[in-house]
């Protein structure tokens, strides 16, 4: 049994589940070895300096597989923000097949890379602002629950409820995102209306991600409880890794709600960089993942992982199907 989906059929992949973008994560290598095991990988712009940058990291990737990838633009709530524009004329440029986008204001960028048809699929974390990228022209919508990693939202609405509405209310195709790891998870998302899966932390603990190996030890033995949440009184809401640092950082915004630069020090991305590239140290930087912790038993390969998912899900699907 393959899994054939609307994701599937719009990119060209074999198994619906998709990579999502993640900093200091979403390098050439992982997307390579993503795409090169039936899924669809995404390069993450933002990790790069500059746009030149991202070009050489994209024809890095497309030396490394001939399959489909994409690359995540996401918008981000900053004083100054990225060169945005420079960015998208590469991916423009570039020929890339798909983008993934995320954050606030996406209006103009969407209505740019629809008009050098390129697909979209826009990262939502409420169904209004799915429908909002919906009227925008968006393919496909990839709803993130509350328990994902990195920015859920200030609704703290989960997938159970978030995906079972945007099947009630979008008219485009959507993906399941946050918490994502199992195949009985990829079978419950296609029940639910999902044309496949999104996963973040499960792929930082491949062997092929390129951060430090205590770093992937750390997602293994975690679990659903090892997250916590923080930026909550800038209602720039981050699921991180629960370790010392995240808690002082919860400590500060408890007594300076609100402030950022008090917090600053500490959830700065070289922090985090640092953290994942060279000490992988668990403890001294704010780092993001999910609470998909809970189903990573192992470092696999991206091959492992991706068709242990697709096979648990089949397994589900036929077992439900057997009961009929």
């Amino acid at each position: 049994m393959v899994i054939h989906t609307k994701l599937t059929e719009a990119l060209g992949i074999r198994h619906p589940i998709v990579q999502g973008g993640m900093h200091y994560v979403g390098y050439a290598s992982m997307a390579a070895a993503v795409s090169n095991a039936g899924g669809l990988g995404i390069i993450t712009a933002l990790t790069q300096p500059d746009p030149e940058a991202l070009r050489a990291e994209i024809r890095k990737c497309r030396a490394m597989t001939d399959k489909p990838f994409g690359v995540n633009l996401t918008l981000l709530p900053v004083g100054k923000p990225p060169n945005y524009q420079g960015m998208a004329d590469v991916i423009i440029s570039e020929n890339i097949p798909v983008v993934e986008t995320a954050g606030r204001n996406p209006k103009k960028w969407i209505r740019l890379f629809k008009e050098h048809n390129i697909y979209v699929i826009h990262k939502c974390v409420a169904v209004r602002h799915a429908l909002t990228a919906q009227r925008l022209g968006v393919d496909m919508i990839s709803m993130d629950g509350f328990e994902c990693g990195g920015h859920p939202g200030e609704k703290d609405i989960g997938n159970w409820v978030l995906l079972a509405q945007a099947a009630r209310k979008l008219s485009i195709p959507f993906i399941a995102s946050g918490g994502c790891a199992t195949g009985r998870q990829l079978a419950a998302a296609l029940s639910l209306g999902a044309e496949g899966m999104n996963c973040g932390t499960a792929f930082m603990a491949t062997k092929e991600a390129p951060i430090h190996n205590k770093i992937k030890q750390a997602l293994v033995e975690g679990d659903e409880n090892s997250t916590t949440l923080v930026l909550r009184t800038l209602k720039n809401t981050e699921r991180v890794y629960n370790n010392a640092t995240a808690q002082k950082v919860r400590a500060i915004e408890k007594e300076k709600p609100g402030q950022i630069g008090p917090i600053y020090p500490f959830v700065r991305g070289e922090n985090y960089r640092k953290s994942f590239q060279e000490t992988g140290d668990t403890e001294s930087s704010v780092w993001s993942c999910g609470m998909s912790m809970f189903g990573i038993d192992k470092v696999l390969s991206c091959k492992d992982f991706i068709e242990g998912v697709v096979s648990e899900a089949e397994s589900v699907i036929r077992c439900s199907m057997s009961r009929l």
